[in-house]
C-alpha cells in the first residue's frame, strides 16, 4: 500500500539534517551504491540520458548531485548537453564529486555549488532539463522543490527524477523489502560506520510516494505529459515531465 506524503515530526527533523548524514558517509558512498544495489544504480543514472528533451546545447541542472554520478553519467550519454551544473548541501559529497569530474576532464563542462534544491540558485526560465536521481525523497518540502524546479525551466523543459519505488508484484515487494529492512542496513552499517544513515534509507523508500501518486505531485506542480517508466521490477523509477506555458 503506498504512503502519503506526511511524515512525523521525526521524520520531518532527519530530513532537514540529511545533508550531514550524507557527509558523513561520503568517503563510503559510491562503494555502497554498487554493493547494495548489485550495480543496477550505474544502468539506472544511464537511462535517465535518454529522457532528456530533444534539443541541442542544452543546459542542465542537476540537484542532489552528491558525488556526481548522475550527471556525469547523463554528460557521457548524451552528446546534446553544452554545460551542466550540479547543485547539492553536502560539501564533503560536492568535493568528491569535483575530483570525480577532473580526473575524467569534466571540470570545464560541469561545475558544483553549494544549494538548497527548495531554493535553487538560478534564474528562471534558463533551463533545459533539471535532473535529482534519489535525492526527492530527502527533502523537506516535496511540492515546493518540484515548483522550484518549474521556475528555472524554460518553455518545454523537462524534469526528469530517478527514485526508487516499491514494485507492483506483491512477491517482488516482499523480497525488495525484506532486503531493505534486513540486508540494506546491517550490510551499510558495517562498511560506512554510521548504523543510522541506511536505516534512514529504508524508511525513506517505504515512506515516499510513487507510480501515479507521484505523477500525480508533478502535474501539480505545472507540469504536463507526465509519464513513469519503472526499472527492474519497479525497484527504480524515472519519473518524466513537461513545463508548457
Amino acid at each position: 500500500m503506498q504512503k502519503n506524503n506526511n511524515t512525523a515530526d521525526k521524520n520531518l527533523a532527519s530530513r532537514i539534517e540529511v545533508w550531514q548524514m550524507f557527509d558523513r558517509i561520503a568517503k563510503r558512498y559510491d562503494l555502497l551504491n554498487r554493493l547494495l544495489s548489485f550495480g543496477l544504480d550505474v544502468s539506472w543514472r544511464k537511462k535517465v540520458a535518454n529522457h532528456l528533451p530533444a534539443k541541442e546545447r542544452q543546459r542542465v541542472v542537476d540537484l542532489a548531485t552528491g558525488t556526481c554520478d548522475l550527471i556525469l553519467s547523463i554528460f557521457k550519454k548524451s552528446r546534446s548537453i553544452n554545460s551542466a551544473v550540479g547543485i547539492d548541501m553536502a560539501i564533503k559529497m560536492l568535493k568528491i564529486g569535483k575530483k570525480k569530474l577532473m580526473k575524467k576532464g569534466f571540470d570545464g563542462n560541469i561545475s558544483l555549488g553549494l544549494g538548497d534544491a527548495a531554493i535553487i540558485p538560478v534564474k528562471s526560465h534558463i533551463v533545459d532539463a533539471v535532473t535529482i536521481g534519489f535525492g526527492i525523497r530527502n527533502v523537506v518540502d516535496v511540492e515546493a522543490v518540484l515548483k522550484e524546479i518549474h521556475r528555472i525551466l524554460t518553455n518545454n523543459g523537462r524534469i526528469i527524477v530517478l527514485e526508487f519505488s516499491l514494485p507492483k508484484s506483491f512477491m517482488m515487494r516482499k523480497l525488495f523489502l525484506f532486503y531493505l529492512s534486513n540486508i540494506l542496513p546491517a550490510v551499510g552499517s558495517i562498511i560506512s560506520g554510521d548504523k543510522y544513515a541506511y536505516r534512514y534509507l529504508n524508511q525513506t523508500v517505504e515512506e515516499f510516494p510513487y507510480g501515479r501518486e507521484f505523477c500525480r505531485m508533478i502535474e501539480k506542480a505545472g507540469f504536463s505529459n507526465v509519464y513513469e517508466k519503472p526499472l527492474t521490477f519497479g525497484i527504480s523509477t524515472i519519473y518524466c515531465g513537461e513545463k508548457l506555458i
